[in-house]
């Protein structure tokens, strides 16, 4: 799920309850709730996701359950029902907006007009990281009401929340994420003799860790993924997919290993390989003397996954990295387009980041994977050698030159060739 928050209104219930008389705006919803026995006849379902991702999708915001929106009386919700609001919310959240949404439900005791008690449910919608579709569309708010968006503005917003914008989808703020969030085993890490002493200094000239509008500290994407135990809380789709097929059709009758790698992308990196080492065959040809010959070069395994995830797009919610592994290929796809101006036929000769922060921290993230024949000292190539090492190696090995493939202009495909084995071995 996605992770979110904002910055904190009407905190005070006595501010809310202000605004509450003033009515509906550009932040405040209020609604009434319907009850057929256990069951909710109104809203619908459909029209709440639709109001809820239109916060998500503009800025933050507060829907407020128990007030009716036209005489602003609050009418509460009977406490036997709270708990039913509340599933039914949850499920709204889950099962009715893509991507999935992590709003703040909280049930708070009131005094109406006529000083008698009553329970409200209020409900957080900060902005999102993401673009959400709700059962009706793509929508945003516009003062009280929520407007479909067009297509021309729909694709606008798809673009200010990705890597295009001034500030790159690597360095953003996590919503929902904190200092707290944040494991200073590693991020220490990328320390130095010269860096700032203090760590909060640290770690926002690092961008693991940023101060938003609001003055809160929240961790970035970048510091999710490069210094979390768990990115995946925060960013689902931010995994290793790894797979390893016996023969060379992708069939899960045939499957012989599977692993969802997750943890610090350094980490992910290193796993990876280790799949791959794991069940890949080496032949053994004995003249004169033992001669072992891997079905791929790790080294080249290894560039193609720090490469991998370095630069997918981590704005595409869904789609995470896959290696698949078969008895005459490497199959490594990454989320996202070729970023900038590079081509299938530049890649092996340019060099463009999409993430540029997570490429820096990688180039700073001592080294701890064993890649046969690397002599590197952190993880990262500043160098542009990553490419040419994975077409060389693996084209030594194999008699076949890797092919870079484009899949419907939102993934990229890499496919290392395994060596073919010895006559006696076939």
């Amino acid at each position: 799920m996605t992770r979110l928050t904002g910055a904190p209104m009407y905190e005070n219930i006595s501010d809310l309850l202000q605004q509450i008389v003033l009515g509906e705006d550009s932040v405040l919803e209020l609604k009434t709730v319907e009850f057929k026995g256990d069951k909710i006849i109104g809203p619908h379902k459909d029209g709440m996701a639709d109001e809820l991702a239109a916060f998500a999708n503009t800025a933050t915001g507060i829907i407020v359950l128990g007030v009716d929106d036209k005489t602003k009386e609050i009418q509460g919700l009977p406490s036997d029902k709270l708990d039913i609001v509340e599933s039914w919310l949850r499920s709204i959240c889950n099962d009715s907006i893509e991507p999935p949404l992590d709003c703040v439900i909280r049930k708070i005791r009131v005094s109406d007009q006529n000083t008698s008690e009553k329970t409200i449910i209020r409900i957080d919608v900060p902005r999102s990281l993401f673009v959400h579709k709700s059962p009706n569309g793509y929508f945003r708010r516009i003062g009280s009401s929520r407007r479909e968006m067009t297509p021309d503005l729909l694709a606008r917003v798809f673009q200010q929340r990705s890597q295009v914008r001034l500030i790159r989808f690597d360095e953003q703020p996590v919503p929902g994420s904190s200092l707290e969030d944040l494991d200073p085993t590693l991020w220490n890490k990328f320390r130095t003799v010269i860096s700032d002493k203090g760590d909060l200094e640290f770690l926002q000239k690092m961008k693991l860790l940023v101060k938003t509008e609001n003055g809160s500290l929240q961790a970035t994407v970048s510091g999710i993924l490069m210094a979390s135990d768990a990115p995946e809380s925060f960013l689902p789709s931010a995994f290793i997919q790894a797979v390893c097929y016996r023969g060379s059709e992708r069939n899960a009758a045939y499957q012989l290993d599977a692993k969802d790698i997750t943890g610090p992308l350094d980490v992910q990196i290193r796993e990876a390989c280790k799949f791959v080492e794991r069940n890949m065959r080496v032949f053994a040809i004995k003249a004169p003397n033992r001669i072992e010959t891997p079905q791929f070069s790790m080294n080249a395994v290894f560039e193609a996954v720090v490469n991998a995830a370095a630069h997918r797009d981590y704005s595409i919610y869904g789609s995470k990295i896959r290696l698949h592994l078969f008895s005459d290929r490497l199959e490594l796809f990454s989320p996202g387009a070729i970023p900038n101006t590079m081509t299938i036929e530049s890649i092996s000769e340019r060099q463009s980041a999409r993430n540029e922060l997570i490429s820096s921290l990688l180039a700073r993230c001592p080294m701890n994977v064993d890649a046969t024949g690397s002599q590197r000292n952190y993880i990262m190539d500043k160098r542009g050698e990553g490419v040419p090492i994975i077409i060389i190696e693996s084209e030594k090995l194999s008699g076949r030159k890797p092919q870079y493939r484009l899949i419907d202009d939102s993934e990229l495909l890499l496919t290392i060739f395994a060596a073919e084995p010895p006559p006696d071995e076939a």
